[in-house]
């Protein structure tokens, strides 16, 4: 169904490019996969791309719900509603999203093109939509940002489509419809002349992967400015049919870089700007491919390094790196700093579980769990999740999203994961005390249908709580809360406010128990107060007999406090 025509660019704007551009890269994907020959021909840049805007895409909706929960909140007191999200809030939120899921050198080169227009939209303050000059200014911001990121930028690739969108929208109208057809025209035929300036192209007989992937992201521009998708394509020079062509293959043939680095290492990186300078210069001296997009202390590092240690420690000398993820090209992921490892036997059975915080990947690791570790407020996309089920690297897989927002994204995960023949079951598990439940009672000797009934069951049979802060006032289910409040969250539900964690996690604890139980779990975030865990456990052994409790630490997990009873 065609959107409505937008005439000027405003957050709903922001928000229908991110889910057309997401759409438009899923059908995409396959195609742009396999005309990917370079920086490195691993047929993963149409992935790459849709994993980076789906996590764009995932950061608005999330602005989004968060307004609709504050807009709530308004009517309670004073029966007023706002607006929505501005611009700024919008594209802020588009920009942070991509930057924390960019995935390999294109979807990083994207992530920091989004910025780049990030930072010209929000710069014009509190105001609700931009023209058709504003959008014209993003663009070029953003093909210059995104160049500036590239140690060593080359001709032929997703920077030099970016430049030609650029470059046309400039003699485009005010209209947002004139300035987004214009860039989309200008990168396509800019996208058609990639084989002439890079050889690797032309003797595979493809356009840039990235660069297709950028003009399948402008034609989503167009769509959400006009209602309608442009009525041309990209043009490639040489039609690629599956099954028949490979264009990798060619290119190694073609006497494409084989000598080149072994490792593709990204991570995210908390660090000061100064150092950041400094990283670069160590990385660029290591490896080539280099991409460092980002800005207030927040960066995403894309190299490729025959040494990926010495990578991850010129991070660590940097600042704080996470997510770090390692790819042996032609070998997948290994996710170590070592040599390649040998080829496995697939197990027959494993466990996958998101996790939030480090006490508790360890935790689950223990058990003989394969973790994905999600920040929090940055949930995880589906990708990264078949990423851990490819990683588990097993026959049979159990899955475990321990948390009630992932269940759409897990089942997505799941079914990719079927579709490349693993068989895995999706467990509901809505917090991380539920997974640890059902990671206890887990046999892997055991059929497959009967230990995923176990599990289930154990997880059904856990209330889960949390105590967490207030970061803005807002209506829950306990009434209106005030920033910094203490919340007492029952099976999702506020049903405390306080003052005080320790009376809140009592107040919490008291309820759950009021129904029963025989094994309450306590997890600790790192900000949660010293002595809660042994006021809680007094608590317990002092009024509930024969309940007993175990206590965990669980890192930087959002939460103050998880609270599980069995």
């Amino acid at each position: 169904m065609a959107q409505v025509p937008q005439r000027f660019f405003d957050a709903l704007a922001v928000r229908t490019w991110c889910g057309l551009s997401l759409r438009a890269l899923g059908r995409a994907r396959e195609e742009i996969d396999a005309i990917n020959v370079y920086p490195v021909a691993d047929g993963d840049t149409g992935t790459n791309l849709y994993l980076t805007v789906e996590s764009a895409a995932a950061a608005v909706e999330a602005v989004f719900a968060a307004h609709e929960v504050d807009a709530g909140a308004g009517d309670a007191e004073d029966g007023d509603a706002a607006d929505g999200p501005s611009l700024a809030d919008a594209v802020g939120a588009m920009a942070h999203g991509a930057l924390i899921g960019a995935r390999g050198n294109s979807g990083t080169i994207l992530a920091q093109l989004l910025r780049g227009m990030a930072q010209v939209l929000s710069a014009r303050g509190d105001s609700p939509h931009t023209g058709g000059s504003g959008l014209r200014a993003a663009l070029r911001h953003a093909a210059e940002s995104a160049r500036n990121a590239v140690a060593r930028p080359v001709e032929g690739t997703v920077l030099t489509v970016a430049s030609a969108a650029a470059d046309a929208a400039d003699g485009a109208g005010d209209d947002c419809a004139e300035v987004a057809l214009a860039a989309y025209e200008g990168a396509r035929a800019a996208l058609a002349a990639t084989p002439g300036q890079l050889p690797v192209l032309e003797r595979a007989g493809v356009v840039d992967a990235g660069g297709h992937g950028l003009v399948t992201v402008l034609a989503a521009l167009v769509e959400t400015c006009t209602g309608r998708p442009p009525e041309t394509v990209a043009v490639l020079p040489a039609r690629v049919e599956h099954g028949d062509a490979d264009p990798a293959g060619e290119c190694a043939a073609a006497g494409a870089d084989e000598d080149g680095p072994a490792f593709e290492v990204i991570y995210l990186l908390e660090a000061e700007d100064a150092a950041v300078a400094r990283l670069r210069q160590r990385l660029d001296a290591l490896g080539d491919s280099l991409v460092v997009v980002g800005g207030d202390g927040l960066w995403n590092v894309h190299v490729h390094v025959d040494d990926a240690g010495a990578a991850v420690e010129a991070g660590v000398e940097a600042g704080r790196p996470y997510r770090i993820r390692i790819t042996h090209f032609g070998h997948g992921d290994v996710h170590t700093t070592g040599a390649e490892r040998p080829p496995r036997e697939r197990a027959q059975r494993a466990v996958v579980a998101v996790v939030p915080g480090e006490g508790l990947a360890e935790l689950y690791a223990g058990a003989g769990a394969t973790t994905l570790l999600a920040r929090p407020g940055e949930p995880p996309a589906s990708g990264e999740l078949v990423q851990a089920v490819r990683r588990a690297h097993a026959r049979e897989v159990v899955l475990l999203p321990n948390d009630a927002e992932l269940r759409h994204t897990a089942a997505a995960a799941a079914e990719q994961a079927r579709a490349e023949g693993v068989r895995v079951a999706l467990i509901p598990t809505r917090s991380a005390v539920q997974g640890i439940a059902a990671l206890a009672v887990h046999e892997a000797e055991r059929r497959f249908d009967e230990d995923v009934v176990a599990m289930t069951s154990a997880a059904g049979a856990t209330r889960h709580a949390e105590v967490t802060v207030a970061e803005r006032q807002s209506w829950t289910t306990a009434g209106i809360c005030q920033a910094g409040d203490v919340l007492g969250l029952i099976d999702g539900d506020v049903a405390v406010i306080g003052p005080d964690v320790s009376r809140v996690a009592a107040t919490v604890l008291d309820r759950m128990l009021s129904a029963g139980g025989e094994l309450v779990t306590l997890v600790l975030g790192d900000e949660a107060p010293q002595d809660v865990a042994d006021q809680l456990e007094a608590r317990v052994r002092e009024a509930y007999l024969a309940v007993d409790t175990v206590v965990y630490r669980g890192g930087r997990q959002g939460a103050l406090l998880l609270v599980g009873v069995e």
